[in-house]
């Protein structure tokens, strides 16, 4: 198979080296303009809960809020570039969709108002951005690569992506599993490798410059799988289900509702005041959360603490989202799960259940949040564990991630990420098709007994607006077919008259499909014909005629997965 043809081969390989390292440095790039900002806002290298605390408490709102405004401003600025130009920003549309390239102006608009929330203490994450501008970075370096070389920019986006968001969690397998997950809607092996050796050289890159230990420190405990905590995870996994569904319902509501305020500055002022008066009741809800999930790990916080902050981080996260501002929603996904993992672990412990090292399911929570939020439950538990190390809790994140993810989906709430609503939608279409039946599509067709005349055939035929009239017996079993050109031909040459039976015209040997045929087996029947339509009976031994299936019918039905 050709490079052109194929997704693998050396050159997409050796081209995911540089793609990687440069992807990488962009994050530590956007780490560092974000670090420069607290700095000239806080006078502080801490993180935003702490730092925050420089200030006094009656101008937290308004620094929230003033971030905001100003992100709102640079985000207006993008939005109207991209109805001007009718451009998709977002990476993951323009690698499900096999764009071109990533635009420039409203990436970088888009990263600056991310910036502007990030840096005054928005609850949303750092990954969204910078992953973002990686994907920039990629498709960049696409647009300056030869011709010759037959790479689809979409694709180099997709190493790209996967890159930053493997150097911003230092998780290379679960990263390019992701992108493959949600962006492609498979993890086709042609396309994943370039992924993996992208996001694997990425997470490199950062050892190299000092980054290496684990990102969450529970790589040394180790996870007794017991009856107790079994039931444990399969509880964790089901409320985080229902907790990310609440979220993601939460989020569209908040949408609906600032969606109210036309103005993008004031839109985003007003969700980051909101946020900032949350702040007052504690300023662990600022930020993406990942220092508050060191901490959770560390055991600083009690049962009430827990719930309390579950909470407020939950409301702060709706607000940030909902108000659009631009960031992503892992880290606090991976907050709010670490938080109900670890509440409800602690209320086992409350009712004398052993369930062992209450920190541990920090971890479960993590990952099954994550899943229930993304709908990826492959990338989630496996970025989990990469971010911790610990190969003891694959078991009962696998289980924990599996059963969130199938509790959103069976509550049918859609993905925080459309595309993955999108792939949901194009699966199911394709799983009906490949099981609905041939008679679940019959209309009926023109059909005359073999006594009835050439010229009642022709009468039907412009009626009907057929080419082709059904011969079917009393008993209305199938017999052939008349064609409607045969007719006018044979009367024209004066081998027939209107008068004469159609059965002297009759075509016995017309192929014909049966009603409990599958859809597939309908496509692959039409596909051996130039025909619109085929007779439909009810089975080889009876023959009885049901009515026909046209080849519009099934095109439309498999556009619905195509």
């Amino acid at each position: 198979m050709s490079g052109s043809k194929h997704a693998l081969n050396w050159t997409t390989l050796l081209i995911a080296i540089p793609v990687g390292c440069v992807a990488s440095l962009v994050t530590l790039a956007f780490r560092g303009v974000i670090d420069v900002i607290n700095r000239l806002l806080f006078n502080s290298d801490n993180e935003i809960t702490v730092a925050m605390h420089v200030w006094p408490w009656i101008f937290w709102p308004l620094l929230v809020g003033a971030g905001g405004v100003i992100a709102g401003f640079f985000l207006r600025y993008a939005v109207a570039i991209e109805k001007q130009e009718t451009v998709q920003t977002d990476y993951l549309e323009v690698i499900n969709a096999r764009l071109d390239a990533v635009p420039t102006k409203t990436s970088l608009f888009r990263a600056l108002s991310s910036i502007a929330s990030i840096g005054s203490g928005a609850s949303i994450g750092k990954e969204g951005p910078m992953v973002q501008l990686s994907a920039l970075s990629g498709s960049l370096i696409g647009r300056w690569l030869p011709k010759s070389l037959n790479l689809r920019n979409s694709d180099i986006v997709a190493m790209a992506a996967a890159a930053g968001l493997s150097s911003v969690y230092h998780a290379p397998l679960a990263s390019a599993i992701f992108v493959a997950e949600i962006a492609f809607g498979i993890s086709a092996l042609q396309r994943l490798i370039p992924l993996i050796v992208s996001s694997a050289v990425a997470v490199m890159t950062m050892w190299s410059l000092g980054f290496r230990s684990a990102l969450y420190p529970l790589s040394e405990a180790l996870f007794q799988m017991d009856i107790s905590s079994l039931l444990m995870t399969l509880l964790i996994g089901f409320v985080a289900g229902i907790a990310g569904w609440l979220l993601i319902k939460l989020i569209a509501r908040s949408k609906a509702l600032f969606g109210r305020v036309r103005s993008l500055p004031l839109r985003l002022g007003a969700g980051g005041l909101a946020v900032g008066f949350l702040a007052l009741i504690s300023t662990d809800i600022l930020g993406n959360g990942y220092e508050v999930i060191v901490k959770i790990i560390d055991g600083q916080y009690l049962l009430m603490g827990l719930l309390g902050l579950l909470v407020l981080k939950t409301l702060a996260t709706t607000l940030s989202v909902g108000s659009n501002a631009v960031g992503g929603l892992f880290t606090p996904s991976l907050l709010i799960g670490a938080l109900l993992g670890v509440a409800l672990a602690q209320m086992g412990v409350l009712l004398h259940l052993p369930v062992g090292n209450t920190l541990l399911y920090a971890a479960i929570g993590m990952a099954a949040v994550l899943a229930a939020v993304s709908q990826a439950p492959l990338m989630a538990m496996l970025m989990v564990l990469e971010m911790t190390l610990n190969s003891s809790l694959l078991f009962p994140i696998m289980i924990a991630s599996v059963l969130a993810s199938m509790v959103v989906y069976r509550l049918q709430s859609s993905s925080t990420y459309p595309v993955v609503s999108s792939h949901f939608s194009r699966s199911e279409a394709k799983y009906d098709f490949d099981n609905m039946r041939v008679d679940q599509l019959i209309i009926p067709g023109a059909a005359l007994q073999p006594e009835e005349s050439v010229g009642q055939a022709l009468a039907v035929s412009s009626l009907k607006r057929e080419r082709y009239v059904y011969v079917i017996n009393s008993e209305g079993q199938f017999l052939g077919v008349v064609s409607i050109h045969d007719i006018s031909r044979k009367v024209l040459s004066q081998e027939i008259t209107l008068h004469s039976p159609v059965s002297s015209v009759m075509d016995n040997n017309f192929p014909c499909i049966y009603q409990n045929q599958s859809m597939r087996e309908g496509w692959e029947a039409f596909a051996r014909v130039t025909l619109e339509r085929l007779p439909v009976l009810n089975n080889p031994q009876e023959r009885r005629f049901m009515g026909a299936l046209t080849k519009t019918s099934l095109i439309q039905k498999a556009q619905e997965f195509l």
